[in-house]
């Protein structure tokens, strides 16, 4: 009887160890990736010119030309940057919607307004045609990824901003600033800031670009701004959605300069 017992007792253990044995062999292992290899494959002009290539790219162009050229906006006329010669109506749109855009932003954040917009002429890469806007537009006129930044300047350095802009004798687009000009048209007689004298003793806000407030363009004055708010939104962007929120493009031409 206890022979029976003692073997009972082994072949219950047996079975114990074998379902242990199958658990632990179907227990499922994670798996972690250890190697990561990378081909470079060129393109070349048979490749580029091949009708498998072609087919494969097609709807991915197809979408994104749909994307670029849906109509956004209406231009009512040509706005050219070559058309005046101390404002330009594509230079008053750039700088008055980034100077819109920047107060709704700058309100948001820091409870402040922004008084002044200044951008460069170069910044400006095509004219906008008459009729229907889009965003392949936006991207023309703009190809830069550059960002709006808001400084802040004090009024003598804003005497600096227009002396650069007398100097250059260049339409750089700028918004809530009134400058009259001397009868040469080689000095100011007069600067106003959102209708008011300009106080060399009183700190300014002035929406730029990333690339102007370190220098470029000769922008030197940027350098002596006091604080400075990166936006981390693209002006190309900022361009798109206003032709999103309206759907025609105002045409300014002020006295935002007096000869």
């Amino acid at each position: 009887m206890t022979k029976l017992i003692n073997n009972h007792s082994k072949f219950r253990f047996f079975i114990v160890l074998l379902t242990l044995s199958f658990f632990v062999g179907c227990t499922s292992h994670k798996q972690s990736i250890s190697k990561i290899k990378g081909k470079q494959i060129p393109i070349n002009e048979n490749i580029q010119h091949s009708a498998d290539f072609e087919k494969f790219i097609a709807p991915y162009r197809n979408h994104i030309n749909q994307d670029l050229d849906n109509s956004l906006s209406f231009a009512p006329e040509n706005m050219d940057k070559s058309k005046g010669k101390w404002q330009t109506t594509i230079g008053n749109f750039l700088a008055d919607i980034t100077l819109e855009k920047a107060n709704l932003l700058f309100e948001k954040s820091h409870k402040k307004s922004v008084d002044i917009c200044l951008l460069n002429y170069g910044g400006i890469r095509a004219s906008i045609a008459k009729g229907n806007v889009t965003a392949r537009t936006a991207y023309q006129i703009m190809p830069f990824e550059n960002n709006l930044v808001i400084a802040e300047l004090k009024g003598e350095q804003i005497r600096e901003m227009v002396a650069y802009f007398i100097q250059g004798k260049k339409a750089h687009p700028i918004s809530g600033i009134q400058i009259e000009l001397s009868e040469d048209e080689n000095s100011h007689k007069s600067i106003k800031i959102q209708g008011k004298p300009l106080d060399t003793n009183q700190i300014y806000t002035v929406a730029t670009s990333d690339y102007l407030i370190t220098g470029g363009d000769n922008m030197t004055f940027f350098e002596k701004k006091l604080t400075l708010h990166d936006t981390n939104y693209k002006l190309r962007n900022l361009i798109i959605d206003y032709f999103k929120e309206n759907d025609t493009i105002p045409i300014v031409l002020d006295d935002r300069i007096v000869p």
